[in-house]
This record gives structure tokens, C-alpha cells and sequence, in this order.
């Protein structure tokens, strides 16, 4: 079990990674604006704004729920910065989820700034494993501007990769990996064994929740250029939520940066023959991608973390459930793309 301080929990991703966290033992305290949409759980929600650094360090040695009152306060978890002590993890997704939701310079100007409070607080009050959300937008392709750059260097996308976004929300992202990157530098030999705090910044990729399968996998699948700017990848918003609780059992790793992606591709097609229709010029060096792999890799995330997919929740898996067709659809769409005279009948 781990205490475990979560942000934006009452978002689109947090509403399914917290309860995978609980269902593993973890205690939750939400930091939100609104209350977790599921009372059921019994998570509970404190109201807080991330931009206002005396509230992040508050939150931080705060109770997670009323019930702690009945606890006895106790000087040495007091010593540790809170009336019981700061949490063991700190998870920080809380941000404006993209542009045009307010204008660039609020979606700037709050997402860098309750990054730089959260980890700040949390590496100052001794936390020693800090998650924070990035983003595919990273790579520089989800909101580009026009035509120009709306192109990928080279795939497979790893985390070695110069990103290079033009939008607001990704160069804010980009920004939250370099703060995080030089806080891990600073606290790196922070604590009487000699190691550091461990900050992993997940790049998550096109958050799918459960019900988002039936209604729009068919037309991802159907269409094979409409995923370009999500890399034809996904995260099951439940597998992001054992990604979190992987995170919480390693250790020694320092700054880290992982791509949050599902293994296969949002594709009827093996991936290089996907490629080479609609990325024909971007090479693939420097990687042997699997049959059906993710452009946007998660091998890394494989390697370090020890995730798998969960085989119920990929997409695949989903659709069938849910009494779709995928043989029929894979004809029907190598049909109409030999129609269109873009793949050989």
C-alpha cells in the first residue's frame, strides 16, 4: 500500500487510474477543482489550485479524509512534513487537458506553473516518487499548425526524440519534462541512503476510456488517416492506471521519461504496411517494429516498468466483445483501399 497525493484525478483519465489504484491497495487524495465523479469509491476530494504554491505545500502534509482525524498525531510522521506524514507517491495529471480550452498564454501559464508547484513541493517535503502527465503532443504532429511540420521525423516515436511542438498545450508539456528533468538533477543524492527522488514524466498517448471503443474505433480503424496525429496509438485509461501503480513499485531509476501507449496499433493493417501508406516518406530507423507495435513505442515502459497490456481491454478485444466484425472490417478496408489504387487488391 502506498499513500499516494493524485492531481486532476476527477478528469477523464484520473476517473479511471484512481480506481485501479485503490483496487491495488494505494490511498488516494484527489486535487481538484471538482469532486471525484464516483462517491461510491470513497476517495476524497480537496479542493485546490495548483498555481498557488502555498496551497500545493498545504495539500501536501494534509489529512486524505476526514476519518484521519481519528488518528493519533504522531511527531516522527509530523517530522516528515505533515500530521502523518507526506505521501509516499505524488501523480500529477491536473492541467488544461489541450488548447482552446482558455486562451494559450492561462493554458501556459498554468499548466508550467502547477508543475514547477507540484514538484517542487513534493521533492522539497521529502517525496521520493513523483508522476507526471506529458504528452504525445510532444512529438511536435497532434496540433500542429497547417501542413508545415505536420510530419513525423522517423518512427518508431521513442523518448530519445527531439520533440518539437509548435502548439501552447505540447511546449507547455515539454516544459513540465525539463522541470521535472532538473529537479531530479538537484535532489538526486537528497536522502541518507545516498539515492535521489525518482520523477518519471508519462507521455501519454490518446486516452480511451471503456465506452469510447464501440463509439469510435470503428471509424479509427475504417479510416486510416484520421489517427495520424495521435501516431495511430492509444492508452486504455485502465492500463495508464497500471502503468501508475508499476511506477509505485520501482525504484533508482532518477528522471525518466516514458511513452504511456497500448503495444499494438489503432489498426486493421501490420504496421509497416499502415506506414507506408499514409507516412511513405518517414523512415523507420533504428528499431525493429513488431508486426502490429505502436508507432508511438512503449517498449521502454515494457522494459523498465514491466507493463503489459491488459488482454481484455485492448481494443481488439473490445470491439469483439461488443459483437464487432474485425475480419469483415479488415476486407472491406483493404477493398476500398485498393479502390482508391493506395494498396495492391
Amino acid at each position: 500500500m502506498v499513500r499516494i497525493v493524485f492531481t486532476g484525478g476527477s478528469g477523464k483519465a484520473g476517473r479511471h487510474v484512481i480506481p485501479y489504484l485503490v483496487s491495488q491497495g494505494h490511498e488516494i487524495l484527489n486535487l481538484d477543482l471538482v469532486d471525484f465523479p464516483d462517491p461510491s469509491l470513497g476517495v476524497y476530494t480537496m479542493k485546490c489550485n495548483l498555481v498557488d504554491s502555498g496551497q500545493v505545500f498545504n495539500a501536501l502534509t494534509s489529512l486524505f479524509n476526514m476519518g484521519e482525524y481519528a488518528r493519533e498525531d504522531d511527531w516522527k510522521e509530523r517530522a516528515n512534513g505533515g500530521y502523518l506524514g507526506t505521501p509516499a507517491m505524488v501523480i500529477h495529471f491536473a492541467a488544461y487537458a489541450r488548447d482552446m480550452i482558455v486562451p494559450d498564454n492561462l493554458t501556459f501559464a498554468a499548466n508550467t506553473q502547477a508543475t514547477y508547484n507540484v514538484i517542487e513541493a513534493s521533492c522539497k517535503l521529502g517525496v521520493r516518487k513523483i508522476i507526471i502527465a506529458s504528452s504525445e503532443t510532444t512529438y511536435g504532429v497532434c496540433f500542429t499548425q497547417g501542413e508545415k511540420g505536420n510530419e513525423y521525423r522517423s518512427f518508431p516515436l521513442l523518448e530519445e526524440y527531439d520533440i518539437d511542438p509548435m502548439d501552447t498545450y505540447g511546449l507547455s508539456k515539454k516544459i513540465g519534462e525539463e522541470t521535472a528533468r532538473s529537479f531530479a538533477r538537484r535532489f538526486a543524492k537528497a536522502y541518507p541512503d545516498g539515492k535521489g527522488v525518482d520523477i518519471y514524466a508519462f507521455r501519454i498517448g490518446n486516452v480511451v476510456e471503456p465506452h469510447e471503443y464501440a463509439r469510435d474505433f470503428k471509424q479509427y480503424l475504417m479510416e486510416v488517416d484520421v489517427r495520424k496525429r495521435n501516431a495511430w496509438s492509444y492508452i486504455d485509461a485502465r492500463d495508464l492506471g497500471k502503468m501508475c501503480h508499476l511506477a509505485s513499485q520501482s525504484s533508482g531509476l532518477g528522471f525518466q521519461v516514458f511513452n504511456a501507449t497500448n503495444d499494438t496499433a489503432s489498426s486493421l493493417l501490420p504496421t509497416r504496411t499502415l506506414l507506408s501508406l499514409v507516412a511513405p516518406n518517414t523512415p523507420i530507423i533504428g528499431h525493429d517494429l513488431g508486426e502490429w507495435e505502436a508507432p508511438l513505442s512503449n517498449r521502454k515502459m515494457r522494459k523498465l516498468l514491466g507493463f503489459k497490456d491488459t488482454p481484455d481491454w485492448t481494443w481488439r478485444a473490445e470491439l469483439e466483445s461488443a459483437g464487432f466484425d474485425l475480419g469483415s472490417m479488415a476486407r472491406e478496408l483493404k477493398e476500398n483501399l485498393a479502390k482508391q489504387g493506395r494498396l495492391q487488391a
